[in-house]
């Protein structure tokens, strides 16, 4: 039996109880392998994930779905150097990243 991680999605629906990412431009910082990307991504404009481990944003573009790949991309940069202008996103996610 293969681990599942939240298959009730459980955490997908708290952030979108409490955030509407619906046409946002959303950054997420510490993204890793997408694991939560994937459950944000369908409803934003534009998601950009962060993430210095650059064997885990590997991950995170192989398993990034064919209808998301136009506004999903994940970069290899860490939180003290976002290579963004400010005001550049609407929302920005930090999660279990520390």
């Amino acid at each position: 039996m293969s681990l599942q991680r939240d298959p009730e999605n459980r955490e997908g629906r708290t952030l979108h109880k409490f955030v509407d990412f619906a046409n946002k431009r959303v950054l997420e910082i510490g993204c890793g392998e997408g694991r939560l990307i994937w459950k944000y991504a369908p409803a934003s404009a534009l998601t950009i994930g962060l993430d210095p481990d650059h064997d885990a944003l590997r991950i995170a573009r192989a398993d990034c779905p064919i209808d998301l790949q136009k506004h999903v991309q994940c970069t290899g940069a860490s939180a003290k150097h976002i290579p963004f202008q400010k005001e550049t996103f609407d929302i920005a996610v930090l999660a279990w990243s520390l």
